[in-house]
């Protein structure tokens, strides 16, 4: 049992002289350190971290790409949230116009504001829309009445009760319409 103990012992004194190559990293003529051989662990480890890596980018990416494309969308509804508050001046200078009247000075005021306001409108982009004789479009148009007439063609428009607003292709409000056939 001594003897066990003693050599036991004795290899537990003895430094670690022995390395794995795969432990110790080669050395070229310079000095500088060579790429150690890899352990097939250390590959996968390598490939995953790879992975994840590359849909941490791809996620950042579309996080980007979304929240460029919200803080388009929000600019754009303000917009339009706003325009549509001065669509009823424009609704109440046409009904004005539409009155009979024989202040003949007091008629022009009343088309050069309204002329001023249509033209401000569309610098902001705005494209006023909804005339008789057009195609009825459910995308565009509310049809509130419908009426059967021979005279007119399939799905136009007969009258228009109030002008349709678009901001591009954003529908700020639908044309009201009465619609033949």
């Amino acid at each position: 049992m001594a003897a066990k103990k003693k050599g036991a012992a004795h290899e537990a004194e003895q430094p670690e002289t022995e390395k794995t190559p795969e432990a110790v990293p080669a050395e070229s003529v310079e000095g500088e350190v060579l790429d150690a051989p890899k352990a097939p662990d250390a590959e996968e480890k390598l490939r995953a971290e790879q992975e994840k890596y590359l849909r941490l980018a791809a996620e950042y990416d579309n996080f980007r790409k979304r929240s460029a494309r919200e803080r388009e969308s929000i600019y754009a509804d303000v917009r339009a949230a706003t325009l549509e508050g001065f669509l009823p001046t424009y609704d109440n200078l046409e009904r004005a116009l539409r009155q009979p009247t024989e202040d003949e000075a007091y008629r022009k005021g009343v088309e050069m504001i309204l002329q001023g306001f249509v033209s401000a409108m569309e610098k902001f982009g705005v494209t006023i829309y909804g005339e008789a004789g057009e195609t009825f479009d459910p995308n565009v148009h509310n049809a509130v009445m419908h009426v059967e007439d021979e005279a007119k063609g399939e799905s136009e428009i007969v009258e228009v009760f109030q002008k349709g607003f678009k901001l591009g292709d954003k529908v700020i409000r639908f044309a009201m319409v009465k619609v033949a056939n």
